[in-house]
């Protein structure tokens, strides 16, 4: 072969390669070789957010989850043949359900959630988990798929709690925090098992504090509330779980949310860990709950309240009545009595007296601080053991309903248009009827006036007005003539079977 061919040869093969990368590239010189045809397409740019912290909160979210997840258990119990009502469930408030179904006359298979608080097999869970249980078919799934049988330890209706047990040793355990420390705002998880969806993880925030919901109805309506409001999402399942703070530590228990559909509409409510860990000790011990008590019925303080009472601001809990030969009566206790904290801790509301005393048991001591007749001074108190029934059953007698017979010549009613309430004056049969001495009918409470905002309806009866006994509406006129504007009267009130105070504010001009 001539020179001339072995050149033309090797001219030949370059232009084959030109032309074979050509098609390659589809003559996008410059850009990676992919599929002919098929450019390389570039979406999305770097980030342009410089936030070092995000780092840390999400591994704070994941070492949680896995800390607190192997703790938490799923409950399955199979119902005794028992029918229930739709009264049963609130239209409102619920308690979490086997999606949210009513149970049939049948026994059916139920669920819930359960955490584990002792290696040797005690877990934590609702009461209402387990409330109508057979006792032989209830069955715990472990985070990694083992079954155990469970027993029922004891249950608390008025905490709506239970404690329920496995044979077993060396079990992880859920670390217990300090419910008293929770702050709105503060950051929080939810586990468990809801919708049938294992070992799942919401994430929200502590949206408040201190809410009692009516929800407990048990034992004649004695139910002690005092809820943690979350905004973590938890649905019918997540019922007995925990709900934790960032440091992994058990703070609540997820047992109700607020919802038309009985799913997940914003708020969920858990129990105090501090509450729960009380209950949990006696049931253990005993089996059962030694309850202290004192025998109080109280009133949120409301602005008004405090303005009649001569309180700086609202704050405590007002006692309505006392019951007879309780603690509170031989501690001296006496109605009108706000109570601004317990052993120094603050008391913003009445759930929060009635959890702190829960919390304490028969024989123990604790040191009120009351507020009465402009004083702030120290109570102690002896708790009793809780009775059956403990709430104050009012005779409807006034013990100051002594002095003169109602005035004839009065008006037979008359309307207070600042208070937006007329009142009538009472008949014999009246007050037979609803055993007062004295007192008088509101026929009209103007809806969203003063008096209706505050507590005062139409039907209710008016005993006495900044302690003066009411016998005509001349006395009510009378009194509120020396009051100016944004003055406010503290009434005596009966509303079917029970006495309390309602104060009302003189609207300003």
């Amino acid at each position: 072969m001539t020179n001339k061919s072995i050149l033309g040869a090797m001219f030949l093969i370059f232009i084959g390669i030109i032309f074979g990368v050509v098609l390659v590239s589809n003559f996008h010189f410059g850009v990676t070789p992919g599929f002919a045809g098929d450019p390389q397409v570039k979406i999305g740019a770097p980030s342009q957010v410089n936030n070092p912290d995000y780092k840390a909160l999400s591994k704070a979210y994941i070492e949680v989850s896995k800390a607190v997840s192997p703790t938490v258990v799923s409950i399955t119990v199979t119902t005794k043949e028992k029918k229930k009502s739709a009264g049963d469930m609130r239209d409102f408030f619920h308690f979490f359900g086997p999606e949210g179904q009513m149970p049939e006359q049948t026994p059916q298979v139920e669920g819930g959630s359960g955490f584990v608080i002792s290696a040797d097999g005690y877990i934590m869970t609702n009461n209402h988990v387990v409330a109508d249980a057979d006792a032989n078919k209830i069955e715990v799934t472990f985070s990694d798929g083992s079954k155990e049988k469970a027993k029922i330890t004891g249950t608390d209706p008025t905490t709506d709690l239970a404690i329920i047990k496995v044979d077993g040793k060396d079990l992880p355990a859920s670390a217990l925090g300090n419910s008293d420390d929770l702050e709105i705002g503060e950051m929080v998880l939810a586990i468990g098992n809801p919708l049938g969806l294992q070992g799942t993880v919401t994430a929200g925030i502590v949206s408040a504090i201190g809410r009692n919901i009516g929800i407990l109805q048990e034992r004649g309506g004695l139910g002690i509330e005092n809820f943690i409001q979350t905004d973590a999402a938890i649905n019918p399942g997540n019922s007995g779980g925990p709900l934790v703070n960032l440091k992994g530590e058990v703070v609540g228990i997820n047992s109700a949310i607020a919802t038309t559909n009985a799913r997940y509409q914003g708020y969920g409510f858990a129990i105090p860990i501090n509450l729960a860990k009380a209950v949990a000790e006696d049931i253990i011990k005993s089996g059962k709950v030694r309850r202290a008590y004192v025998g109080l019925q109280m009133y949120q303080v409301s602005p008004a309240m405090a303005k009649a009472l001569g309180l700086d601001k609202p704050e405590g809990a007002l006692v309505q009545k006392i019951e007879d030969k309780s603690p509170a009566e031989s501690a001296g206790l006496k109605e009108k009595d706000i109570i601004l904290a317990i052993d120094g801790k603050e008391m913003k509301t009445p759930s929060d007296v009635q959890t702190y005393i829960a919390r304490k048991h028969p024989g123990e001591e604790v040191m009120f601080k009351i507020f009465r007749d402009g004083k702030t001074f120290d109570k102690k108190v002896t708790l009793q053991q809780r009775k059956d029934a403990v709430a104050v059953k009012d005779d409807g007698q006034d013990d100051q309903s002594g002095g003169d017979s109602q005035d004839e010549t009065s008006p037979q009613s008359m309307t207070f248009e600042n208070l937006g309430i007329t009142v009538q004056q009472m008949t014999s049969q009246d007050k037979k009827k609803n055993s007062v001495d004295n007192g008088l009918i509101v026929s009209e409470s103007k809806p969203y006036g003063e008096a209706f905002n505050n507590g005062i309806t139409t039907g209710n009866i008016l005993i006495e007005a900044d302690k003066q006994i009411l016998n005509s509406p001349k006395d009510l006129k009378k009194i509120i003539d020396k009051r100016k504007p944004g003055d406010a009267i503290l009434f005596r009130v009966k509303r079917g079977d029970g006495i309390g105070f309602f104060a009302v504010q003189i609207p300003k001009d």
